[in-house]
């Protein structure tokens, strides 16, 4: 069995238990967490995930983070100065970038589908790496998390923290973690 494979096989397990409903959004967050060199599997094989959602008998949605960056510049009026000086765009990535990324997020969560039945799949945040820490995206919307939230984590997981793309010093999140190793 691949590790894709076992790792929707895993997930397949934990999704398919009662889920107790009286918990914080932090508490409702799944990281799936995976190799950062099995990214290119993980997505041409996402519908495993969807699959053991749905038999599951939960509503499976997606959130796809992977433009994020560039649909954000793209909407800025001035974004060819950026280009010139892009140290002056510091300022703006701090202030504005998460606020529109975790609106993204929100519009899903808040979806009429989405529901205490629904699970949220989001995708792409290693685009982000650099751009915008995940700690602070998961802070910005776990209030809006109704059923749960699968995040799928290209890096490692190891004694309670995650680290994103193996580059960063880890975080220690509440999220439930989803691995292909035997040990959690």
């Amino acid at each position: 069995m691949g590790r894709i494979d076992k790792l929707a096989e895993r997930y397949r397990s934990y999704i398919a238990l009662p889920w107790q409903k009286d918990l914080a959004g932090a508490q409702r967050t799944l990281f799936i967490v995976y190799d950062q060199s099995d990214e290119r599997r993980l997505r041409a094989r996402k519908e495993l995930f969807e699959l053991a959602t749905r038999e599951a008998e939960h509503r499976w949605l997606e959130c796809d983070l992977t433009a994020a960056f560039a649909e954000w510049m793209a909407g800025i009026e001035y974004r060819e100065s950026y280009f010139e000086a892009p140290e002056d765009l510091e300022l703006k990535l701090e202030e504005d970038f998460p606020e529109h990324v975790a609106s993204r997020v929100r519009t899903v969560l808040q979806a009429p589908e989405a529901d205490d039945g629904s699970v949220t799949g989001v995708y792409g945040i290693a685009s982000l790496f650099g751009f915008l820490r995940l700690s602070e995206l998961m802070r910005a919307v776990e209030q809006d998390v109704k059923g749960r939230i699968a995040v799928f984590f290209p890096g490692e997981y190891e004694d309670r923290n995650y680290r994103l793309l193996s580059a960063r010093d880890g975080w220690n999140y509440l999220a439930v973690p989803i691995t292909a190793q035997d040990e959690q």
